[in-house]
């Protein structure tokens, strides 16, 4: 199978990844942020809707119940612009745009992501439904790539939802929301969704539905690398497999090989798989009180407000950056 066509930058990044992450010793990795393609990306939207995936719904309600409250403890008497990390295609997004379109009339809205196509999909609906809303999308990866500050005026709000931010090692995430701090300002805003430790049932299930959709997702990164890449993955020759890991309070879903294999890449080389062995596709870390409150103190921002769900299951956190 030849590569597909697709841009050099994103070629040599995804090409880094599999180079860093499979031609290595012990565990072999691949970033999260492989998954979201097209395909990836359409996966995820399935994923949000499976009544197994509490955090979806959880963070929505807060939003439909507080939304207001978010916007107003943001926004103070100025105006509001709001950039969001990751945005996919906005869906629940959109219940805090319109809280801002309501409050000062429009709103210009900067959603990021790697997914040209979620974000073309984003722009359509939103600017459909909310005439108010003006899209001004951004395709990057803001793990690998730096940020700039978009022109905007008066307060910019960042998003950082859907608890994306767990999908990254605690360094990960500090990297992350550190280079987001450095082109913000003061008066600004983090809004960042993160997702609470819970039962261990209600955790597993959320990340191996019965309907097999995130087997699926989890399974879409071989055939991206093999379109891609040229590799020859053979998807049914891997399974899906999540596990909680206590001691990193994380979730963590694999890629288990069925039989011994050797993966070829033309322009890398070929990897061996052994039967059982397995490809560690992504972490879920899961929040307390006190981990929330570290990760802001790391990363130069202060906790100004917090909303929670009746059982705690998932925190929505207001925070500002620290004084200088």
């Amino acid at each position: 199978m030849l590569p597909a066509c697709i841009s050099p930058e994103l070629q040599y990044a995804i090409s880094c990844e599999v180079r860093n992450g499979l031609f290595c010793e012990g565990q072999k990795t691949l970033s999260p942020w492989l998954f979201y393609d097209e395909e990836g990306s359409a996966l995820f939207e399935r994923i949000t809707e499976l009544p197994e995936y509490y955090p979806t719904r959880t963070e929505r309600a807060l939003f439909e119940r507080h939304g207001a409250a978010i916007i107003a403890t943001a926004a103070g008497k100025q105006r509001l612009s709001v950039l969001e990390l990751g945005a996919g295609t906005a869906t629940k997004t959109g219940i805090l745009l319109e809280d801002v379109v309501r409050r000062q009339g429009s709103v210009r809205y900067i959603p990021v992501d790697v997914s040209a196509s979620a974000l073309d999909e984003a722009r359509i609906s939103l600017e459909r439904r909310l005439p108010g809303v003006h899209v001004h999308p951004m395709v990057r990866n803001y793990v690998l790539d730096p940020l700039d500050r978009p022109m905007v005026d008066g307060r910019l709000l960042a998003l950082y939802i859907g608890s994306s931010v767990g999908n990254f090692s605690p360094e990960e995430a500090r990297a992350i929301l550190r280079n987001l701090a450095s082109i913000l300002r003061p008066g600004d805003a983090l809004l960042l969704g993160t997702d609470m430790i819970k039962d261990e049932e209600t955790l597993l299930a959320a990340y191996n539905d019965a309907a097999g959709v995130t087997a699926e997702f989890n399974r879409n990164v071989l055939r991206r690398l093999n379109r891609e890449m040229g590799a020859d993955f053979d998807l049914a020759a891997f399974r899906h497999i999540a596990t909680w890991n206590p001691h990193e309070s994380r979730i963590e879903m694999h890629l288990q090989a069925l039989r011994r294999q050797a993966i070829h890449f033309p322009s890398l080389g070929t990897i061996e798989c052994e039967a059982g062995e397995t490809l560690h596709t992504e972490n879920s870390y899961k929040f307390t009180t006190q981990s929330l409150r570290d990760l802001f103190a790391d990363t130069g921002f202060r906790a100004e407000k917090q909303w929670r769900d009746d059982r705690n299951w998932f925190s929505v956190t207001l925070a500002r950056l620290l004084p200088d």
